[in-house]
């Protein structure tokens, strides 16, 4: 046992001394290892610190050459603006010195300017007393006073002034018009060549034609009552005389009219006519005819190529396929008026479109003016008011018969166009009773001139012959009565193109040789 715990002890005792040589030699090494890393480290440090200072170097060398670009990119601004400001300067003192010698040139000019005035004054003074000695010499000699010699001298200098203002005016309106009808006949010619359409004739009336006389009496009915029933259903006259094989419709309403036409026709064509039938045929043609005024008015919209009309104006410009103005179709004369209209604001430069819209609706009102109080023309205004049309366009169709008074170069040109269409050779014919009145008023406004001899209307009203008394009108005097007859003309009355004032004033001498 004891043996046991020395050799335990023993054993104990030597494992502490090998654990110390151990740590020994473990600190060693551990002492030599950290020695290394220290130099290393520090040769790292070392390192760095050099890397670190170049490279301090190299910026400070960069921010050095950046700072001295830039200041010598401020000091060539500096430069170039103390060279601006030294010129602004030179320029303000040239402009002074210009300014202080036009203030010195004007000083001696007010100073001439003065002196010359009162030279003036003087000379005034002196003419002033020559001319009332020179009055008064005159005065003597002429034995005359004052007024009476001032009277007889205005009255010579208006007598010529008067002669010379007619020659004048003469010559300065012959001027005017030979340039204005070659320009105008230059247009004017342009547009109806590029436009020309066949005429239509006047229907005041609708001719049903009959396929026998028989029908007639199956058209009247018994005691009258189908020729009873189709008037009171279409608001139409008809009448059925000895007109052989035909029967006549009559109606200040063009779309009632078309109904009754073609209820007519349809009921002919059918053979059965009675009250029931003749109901049950009108719903059907009134629709037909209102769609078909619709389409005449979309067609015409869209041959035009205007634009935002409204569809109860587009069936109101429809209509207008069934009215007749003279022997013209008013939808065909809008038609024609829209494109005269667009031609001639295209050679004016003007807006075409605009001219074409108040073209095609300068008479909308006469679709409705059998219906409306009042002239198609404000009618038809009133209507584009409403709708919401440009106030160019409703002044246009308001005044393209100088009702109103026209707000734009458009009016003007409306009733321009308006006229040219309406005065085409076979656009529309004026009854006998018409065309006799037309020359009485027309002579009647000429004899009611002072002076005038006679005078005569020629060439269907188109020209006016005046025959005036020389001793009375002179030739100045002449051609001034001319422009107030044809003033005169133009305010009291209608017609279509233009009529031709001629003044005629010449000196007969006659004597006989014995």
């Amino acid at each position: 046992m004891g043996k046991i715990i020395i050799v335990a002890t023993l054993a104990v005792g030597l494992g502490m001394f090998l654990e110390w040589v151990f740590l020994k030699m473990l600190g060693k090494s551990v002492t030599i290892e950290a020695d290394r890393i220290k130099a290393d480290a520090e040769k790292e440090a070392e390192h760095i610190r050099r890397e670190a200072k170049v490279a301090a170097k190299s910026e400070k060398i960069k921010i050095r050459d950046e700072v001295e670009t830039e200041l010598d990119a401020k000091r060539r601004e500096l430069q170039a603006r103390e060279q601006r400001i030294e010129q602004r300067e030179e320029n303000v003192e040239r402009k002074a010195d210009a300014i202080e010698a036009r203030n010195a040139a004007l000083e001696r000019k007010a100073c001439e300017v003065e002196t010359i005035r009162e030279r003036i004054a003087a000379k005034e003074e002196e003419l002033r007393k020559i001319i009332d000695m020179q009055v008064d010499k005159l005065e003597s000699v002429a034995q005359l006073d004052r007024e009476s010699a001032r009277k007889m001298m205005l009255d010579n200098i208006r007598g010529e002034l008067e002669n010379e203002a007619g020659q004048l005016i003469r010559r300065i309106q012959e001027e005017a018009k030979q340039k204005s009808e070659r320009e105008c006949q230059k247009i004017m010619t342009y547009a109806m060549q590029r436009y020309a359409s066949d005429c239509t004739y006047e229907r005041t009336t609708a001719t049903i034609p009959l396929p026998n006389d028989e029908m007639k009496g199956r058209i009247i009915g018994r005691e009258g009552r189908n020729i009873r029933a189709i008037e009171a259903a279409t608001g139409v006259n008809i009448l059925i005389d000895d007109t052989p094989e035909a029967v006549v419709i009559s109606c200040f309403d063009p779309i009632r009219k078309e109904v009754a036409r073609q209820l007519l026709e349809k009921l002919i064509a059918d053979g059965r006519i009675h009250p029931t039938r003749i109901e049950d045929l009108l719903k059907k043609i009134r629709k037909e005819v209102d769609d078909e005024a619709y389409a005449a008015g979309e067609a015409a919209v869209l041959e035009t190529g205007i634009t935002n009309v409204p569809p109860n104006m587009i069936k109101l410009i429809g209509r207008l396929k069934f009215r007749y103005s003279f022997s013209q179709n008013v939808l065909k004369h809008s038609l024609e008026t829209a494109y005269f209209m667009g031609m001639i604001a295209g050679e004016l430069g003007l807006d075409e479109r605009k001219a074409k819209r108040i073209g095609l609706l300068h008479d909308i009102g006469k679709a409705v003016d059998h219906e409306v109080e009042g002239s198609h023309a404000a009618i038809g205004a009133d209507i584009l008011k409403k709708h919401g049309e440009d106030p160019e366009v409703v002044n246009a169709v308001a005044a393209h018969h100088e009702e109103v008074d026209a707000s734009s170069i458009y009016a003007i040109l409306a009733n321009v166009c308006d006229t040219l269409s309406a005065s085409r050779p076979g656009a529309r014919s004026e009854t006998t009773e018409f065309y006799l009145k037309r020359l009485e008023q027309l002579e009647h406004i000429a004899m009611d001139f002072p002076g005038v001899e006679s005078c005569h209307a020629v060439q269907a009203g188109r020209e006016l012959r005046v025959v005036v008394q020389p001793d009375k009108i002179n030739e100045a005097a002449a051609n001034s009565l001319a422009r107030e007859m044809c003033h005169r003309i133009e305010n009291e009355m209608n017609y279509p193109g233009q009529i031709k004032v001629s003044v005629i004033r010449e000196t007969r001498c006659v004597d006989y040789a014995k």
